[in-house]
């Protein structure tokens, strides 16, 4: 069965878009079967950059190794659209190695569908306490942690169940983006909130993307990091590019995804 990596976090804007599309891309690139869930029904940015990906296939004939975008049936309700995704996701784990959610920033019927699915978490976080907050209440005077927040409450409730279910436990990791390149002291303040915190409920910390233009230019194209250099596109692989491509490896290879996985499902066809 597919093993499902969501990307979830009810802040907006902290960068599971283009984490959950470039994690789905590289894993497309390096040969495994890969299908793409977009829970964000109304902004559809994860989708729209797919589609994009597409069109820029076909216009230009060239291999673009991608996930596969799979869309929830319209529905006329909430518990319809609930529904509708269980059966999604009962249909596409014995098609697929990997499924790929992206979630939106915001509490959601569809978005806690999703992270109830999910066999690895991934929580991008921009490197500020605004952000932090979402995880843990800290004290406004020593920034010290005072408990968790009300997306670890979240994640703390899915952990139950899937125990309750005798699912294998969740995976949970948390990725800082947009570091700061330069000391600071608010980034050890909060690489020290994000440690402890880690450590008391049990997730894993990781590198994240920095602050990139280039990301959101290669949007209307639907092209990622990892597609550079394209014949005929003005954009070359710079410092920053070439950099940010590492980037992208290094969160694969940090997430520990199953190896294994193309193997079962190949059993099983």
């Amino acid at each position: 069965m597919a093993h499902v990596v969501v990307f979830g976090n009810e802040k907006g804007g902290s960068g599971k878009t283009t984490a959950a599309l470039h994690v789905a891309v590289m894993l497309a690139r390096e040969g495994r079967s890969v299908g793409a869930i977009d829970l964000d029904v109304r902004q559809r940015s994860f989708s729209r950059h797919l589609e994009n990906r597409a069109e820029w296939r076909t216009k230009t004939g060239r291999d673009l190794p991608s996930p596969e975008l799979l869309k929830l049936p319209n529905n006329n309700g909430l518990e319809d659209g609930v529904q509708a995704l269980s059966e999604l996701f009962a249909s596409a784990a014995p098609r697929f190695e990997f499924l790929v959610v992206d979630t939106p920033g915001a509490d959601t019927p569809l978005s806690r569908a999703g992270h109830a699915a999910a066999d690895t978490l991934v929580t991008p976080l921009n490197d500020s306490f605004v952000d932090f907050d979402l995880l843990a209440r800290t004290d406004p005077a020593t920034l010290q942690i005072k408990g968790p927040s009300v997306y670890s409450d979240l994640v703390w409730d899915i952990r139950k169940r899937r125990l309750m279910a005798r699912k294998p436990a969740l995976d949970w990791v948390v990725m800082r983006n947009r570091v700061a390149s330069t000391e600071a002291r608010n980034k050890k303040r909060l690489a020290d909130a994000i440690t402890t915190l880690a450590q008391r409920i049990g997730f894993r910390a990781t590198k994240g993307f920095g602050e990139r233009v280039i990301f959101r230019e290669l949007f209307p194209i639907g092209l990622t990091m990892l597609d550079l250099p394209q014949p005929g596109l003005s954009v070359s692989l710079s410092m920053s590019t070439l950099a940010a491509r590492q980037e992208v490896r290094e969160l694969v290879h940090a997430l520990g995804l199953p190896q294994q996985a193309r193997e079962a499902v190949s059993a099983v066809a």
